[in-house]
Formats: structure tokens, sequence, C-alpha cells
């Protein structure tokens, strides 16, 4: 977990019936540093992240942009050490919180223009100017996907996220994102302070693994399904979205018009379906 976590010295205060009390102790908290994301030398975005997966992050973003479609339009992708990424501009901090990507020929970014791609951890569609800018749409339907998912297997799935979240258990700061097979085997967790770096990792993952889109699978996220996460799920070809909490209304706005099958409230041993009935064997 080494530059996952930060230790810090803390007061812990107690309160009792005998009165409060004060102690210095050591804690860890869930790092949080800047990102840079370049393509083909131009600076595209800064977000904040947990440092970890971060060139399956840059990856993910340019699918969720719309600005790749998978392994074949990334030409290269390197993490910036300050000699060989070919910029001689950065400061000492950032060195290392840099990834440059080459898209292949024919790739390009077109977005640019219309929005600013400044982010935080807790923000992912800042600075997009409308909902037509923000709505993107894969190639081919959702709804030709034909699994299907067990809602016996879906109850399960919280309990193996929380399982696997190594640096939620050492801090709980972290947002979590799954991805799962139909019948339930853990493919890939990443963790992050924001919920949409870890979905973008996911997809990262599997850009760089040439698995897209990934059919039959399910994504599991820890907060809530917002409009962004399902665009995320759609254009990776994702067709089942779950969250322990709820979706918001353009999230299952988007579900219902792209065949993403949208689960909310995923705890204990029921869930609620917003989209996508069908592919719930009930």
């Amino acid at each position: 977990m080494a530059g996952r976590t930060a230790r810090r010295r803390i007061t812990r205060v107690t309160v009792t019936e005998t009165g409060v009390s004060a102690a210095a102790r050591a804690d860890l908290l869930a790092a949080e540093e800047p990102l840079g994301i370049r393509v083909d030398g131009t600076a595209l975005t800064m977000t904040m992240r947990t440092p970890g997966d971060d060139v399956e992050l840059a990856a993910g973003f340019l699918v969720g942009e719309g600005i790749v479609r998978g392994r074949d339009d990334i030409a290269a992708m390197k993490i910036c050490d300050g000699t060989t990424c070919g910029h001689l501009d950065h400061t000492d901090d950032e060195i290392g919180n840099i990834v440059d990507i080459t898209l292949a020929p024919g790739a390009e970014v077109t977005l640019g223009a219309r929005r600013n791609f400044m982010t935080t951890s807790a923000c992912g569609v800042c600075g997009k100017t409308s909902i037509d800018d923000i709505r993107l749409l894969p190639r081919t339907p959702l709804s030709a996907d034909g699994s299907m998912f067990d809602p016996a297997v879906l109850t399960t799935l919280p309990d193996r996220l929380r399982e696997a979240q190594r640096v939620f258990s050492a801090t709980g700061g972290l947002h979590a994102a799954g991805l799962f097979t139909a019948s339930g085997e853990l493919l890939a967790v990443r963790e992050d302070v924001g919920r949409h770096n870890a979905v973008d990792k996911i997809v990262g993952w599997a850009v760089l693994q040439d698995k897209l889109p990934l059919s039959g699978c399910a994504l599991l996220v820890s907060g809530r399904a917002s409009f962004e996460l399902a665009q995320k799920a759609v254009l990776a070809g994702i067709p089942l979205l779950a969250a322990v909490s709820a979706p918001s209304s353009l999230a299952a706005d988007l579900a219902q018009e792209a065949g993403l099958t949208l689960i909310g409230f995923l705890r204990g041993q029921s869930m609620n379906v917003y989209a996508g009935a069908q592919r719930v064997a009930v």
C-alpha cells in the first residue's frame, strides 16, 4: 500500500461519563495527489486521485470520454519521469504524477474545445457544458447483450468487494469498484478517493488487457450510481451496473436509453432495479 496511504499524527478525543480525554496517536489516511494526463504532447486533464494504477486510470478516462474505444487506439502510454517523456518543463512535484499517452493514427481528442477537463476526486463531469455534450452512447447497443444475472449471486457481491478493499480496511476513506462475471467471480478491484477514478482504473485495466467490450460482466461501485458512472459502464460495454446506494435520475435515464441494467441499494438480500430488469433472472 506504499504511496496509497499517508501516516499522520492526530489527537484522539474520547468523551465518557467521567469526562473528556485526549491522546496523541498515529493514523493512516488515504493518499490524494494530482495526476496529469497528456495526450500527444498536450495537457488534457488534471485529476485528483489516490496514487497507483495510474496508467489504467488514464486509459479508462480516455474510454469514458469517447476518445478511444479500445487498446488499438493507443500507441503508447508511460509515466513521466522527467527525462524520457519529452517534456522538460516539469516541476519536481509533477515527476511521477503525469501519464503521457500517444494515440494511434486515426484516434484524436475531439471534446477539448467544448469542455474544461479540470476535475477533482469528487467530480467527473465538472466543466461539461450541457447534457448533449456529456451523453455518449456506444456503437453497439447494450440491449444486444444477452447476459443474465442471478439475484442470489448479485447479493453476494458487496461483501466480496469489501473483502478485497485492502486500502479501505486500513484507512476507511476510499471508494471501490469491482468487476465481476455473471457467476460472481471477481475479475478486478480498484480503489480511489474518487468514485469515477476507481471505475476508470477498472476500465483502463480492461483496455490494457484488450478485453473491451466487457460483455457479460457486472460492475459494482461502493457509493451511489451517478450519470457519469453509468456512462463509463456503457462505453466499456458493461451490461450491468450496481451500487450499494442510490442512482441519480439522470443515470436511470441513460441506463434506459442505452440498455444498461441499473441496480441500486444492493444491500443484504434485496436490491432495486431501475432499468434493464430483463437481465435479472426473477
